[in-house]
Parts: structure tokens; C-alpha cells; sequence
């Protein structure tokens, strides 16, 4: 961006191309902080299970986790630039990527290569995630010890060079408390911050440890507590929350209020996945967070694009500033507030990304 202002007091732009917005509202691109994207396998009747009342329990990831592994890195990667290109539709600039569907050294590399050919070939932004600690693959149910083992021994030391950021599912039937903070120590120490799934199906203690390690973010926080927050905050960690996915598995939303109101920092995330939340759009994802977490929306409208920039570390994204990238959604909409009014319509005009105009 060269210059945001007044029109008056613009500098001359020469042969620049021009958009008439036309009474348009203008706001940064959406910066989606938590998503699963790639992946291959379809988890629809699990999600029709749910509905008759089957519990989720987290089990089946592993369905997802055979798919993706039998999957070539061509099929991922056509079926990841498939979701980016419907997201980018939506107004979403910039995203976080996790890994977490292979489960074994091979396959998780795999999903890198997918993550960083993304990002090359359809010009997004993209920040990394290594999700080994997603939960245990079936080879190793009944030797727990050894999988972890794996990840702290061979996992991390191969893949922290390729990999912004290290994360842990903290809850019961996946990670212990004790686990995840071996894992997370472990990649602190090779240079890689840490992200914690923490307080997603019960209250588990991991937003405890995202606070007591100094992560970049806690994410889900469903069962957050006031302790919890106020730790969270004095760390300076963002709260990443995930009404798409709360709103799948029909569970209490994230006290989005309480979290701001205690001094958290939040963001709003698709948490786009095959089993919980298969979202791909930041507007409905906005509308959930006013209508079910209580914040306003130009609350939630910064938790979309400037919250989830602080949760990747991106000091310059999610703003409109002379100096910051030109990630812009035009809205058909004369204000923001259309995004929480119309939840079902697909307010992006025009997406730029960059300062080059890539849909619309």
C-alpha cells in the first residue's frame, strides 16, 4: 500500500490502474489462523452420525489420516488449490496451514511440499504448522510412548526447517499435559514457537500451558475459564477461536467476550477440516462470532484479519497502512456490519491480494 487517506491528499498514481468502488466498503484481507486444509478423504456420514447423536470423540481423524496417506502429492495438491481458490473468492489473503493428517515422517513432509506449492503457485500467503501431535496413528495405539518418541526424536529435528510453527492437541484421549510440553519444548528449542489446541471438547489445561510456554496462540478455547484468560493475556497469547467448529459439533462457543474482556488478544479461524468444520468462508465464520460469541462486530472483523495476523506473527497483515501488503477485500456492501447481517451471501467483490486484484 503507497498511501491510504484522504482522496484529497493522495499522491499522483500515474498509470496505476483504478477501481471505482462505487460506495463500497473497503477493509484488509481476511487472515484465516487456523485451518487443516490440506487433506484428501470425505468425512460427510461422520458429520451425519453426529447429528443422530454419536458423539465426536476424535477418532475420526484417523479415517482422514489413511486417506491423505494413500493420497498423491498431485491429488493434494489439486484438491487444497481447489478450497484456497474458494477462499480467496471469499476474501481470505492470508492463512495458517497444519499438517497432522499423515502421522508418520514421509506423509507429513508430503503435506509441506503440498503447503509450500501452494503458496508459490497461487501467490496466498501461507504460514506452516507441524501437527504431528494431532493424535496417535493406529500403528501405534498400544505403544504410545514410541509415537511420541518419534516426533521429539526424528519428527521435529527433520522438519523444523520446513515448518513455521509447532502445535499440540492437548485433550483427553489425544495429548497429556505432560506430552504436549515435551513436544512444544522441544521445538522452542529448535526454533520453531509454539501453538497449542487447547480447551476444545473439555477443559484439558492446555490454555495453561500455551500461557506457561509463551505460544503464539491457544486455539478453540471452548471451555476457556477467567483463570485461563487472565493467564493468557499476562503471556501476550492470542486467543484463536473456532465457531465453525463449535458450531459443527453443536458445543458451547468460546467466551469470545469474556477472552477480550480480560485483555486477550483474539482472532477468528475457519478451523477448515474434513471432520468439524468444514468451512471456507471468513464472512460466515465472522457472522457465528457475533450472533453466538457476543462480540461486535467490528470486534470480530478485526479478530478476522488483524487478530489472526498477530497470531501468525505478521506484523504488517490484516491492516490498511501505508507500507502493509495490499491484501484488500472490496465488499458489495456499504459497511462491514453486511458480513454478520447477510451470513449466507458471498460479500467479496473484489479480492486483492498483494496489490494485484485476483478475483472478481
Amino acid at each position: 500500500i503507497s498511501y491510504a487517506g484522504p482522496e484529497a491528499d493522495a499522491p499522483h498514481q500515474g498509470s496505476s490502474s483504478r477501481i471505482e468502488c462505487e460506495g463500497r466498503a473497503v477493509i484488509p484481507g481476511f487472515v484465516d489462523a487456523h485451518t487443516h486444509l490440506v487433506f484428501a478423504g470425505d468425512r460427510s456420514d461422520e458429520f451425519a452420525r453426529r447429528l443422530m447423536g454419536v458423539p465426536y470423540t476424535g477418532g475420526g481423524i484417523l479415517s482422514t489420516v489413511a486417506a491423505t496417506r494413500a493420497a498423491s502429492e498431485d491429488d493434494l495438491f489439486r484438491q487444497s488449490a481447489e478450497r484456497i481458490r474458494r477462499m480467496l473468492a471469499a476474501g481470505t489473503t492470508t492463512l495458517e496451514v497444519k499438517t497432522g493428517y499423515g502421522l508418520d515422517l514421509a506423509t507429513e513432509k508430503k503435506l509441506l511440499r503440498v503447503a509450500h506449492r501452494l503458496a508459490e503457485e497461487l501467490q496466498v500467503t501461507i504460514k506452516t504448522t507441524f501437527l504431528g501431535a494431532h493424535t496417535f496413528p493406529e500403528e501405534f495405539l498400544s505403544d504410545r510412548d514410541s509415537y511420541l518418541d518419534l516426533i521429539v526424536d526424528e519428527m521435529l529435528p527433520a522438519l523444523a526447517p520446513e515448518a513455521d510453527f509447532c502445535d499440540v492437541f492437548v485433550e483427553e484421549g489425544a495429548f497429556s499435559l505432560d506430552q504436549g510440553r515435551r513436544i512444544l519444548q522441544t521445538a522452542i528449542d529448535l526454533g520453531m514457537p509454539a501453538r497449542v489446541h487447547a480447551e476444545q471438547l473439555s477443559h484439558s489445561g492446555g490454555a495453561l500451558l500455551a500461557a506457561e510456554l509463551g505460544a503464539m496462540s491457544a486455539d478453540h478455547l471452548d471451555w476457556a475459564t477467567i483463570d485461563d484468560a487472565d493467564a493468557l493475556a499476562a503471556a501476550g497469547v492470542c486467543g484463536v477461536l473456532t465457531p465453525g467448529a463449535s458450531y459443527s459439533l453443536r458445543h458451547p462457543q468460546a467466551p469470545g467476550k469474556m477472552l477480550l474482556d480480560r485483555g486477550v488478544t483474539i482472532a477468528l479461524a475457519t478451523d477448515c477440516n474434513p471432520g468439524t468444520s468444514y468451512f471456507e468462508s471468513m464472512g460466515l465464520v465472522i457472522s457465528l462470532a457475533c450472533v453466538l460469541m457476543d462480540l461486535t462486530v467490528e470486534q470480530a472483523v478485526y479478530a478476522a484479519t488483524r487478530g489472526g495476523a498477530i497470531a501468525l506473527g505478521l506484523d504488517d497483515h490484516g491492516l490498511i497502512r501505508t507500507g502493509a501488503p495490499g491484501d484488500l477485500v472490496i465488499l458489495d456492501a456499504p459497511s462491514e456490519t453486511h458480513l454478520a447481517y447477510r451470513p449466507a451471501t458471498n460479500l467479496a467483490w473484489k479480492t486483492i491480494q498483494g496489490g494485484s486484484l485476483v478475483t472478481g
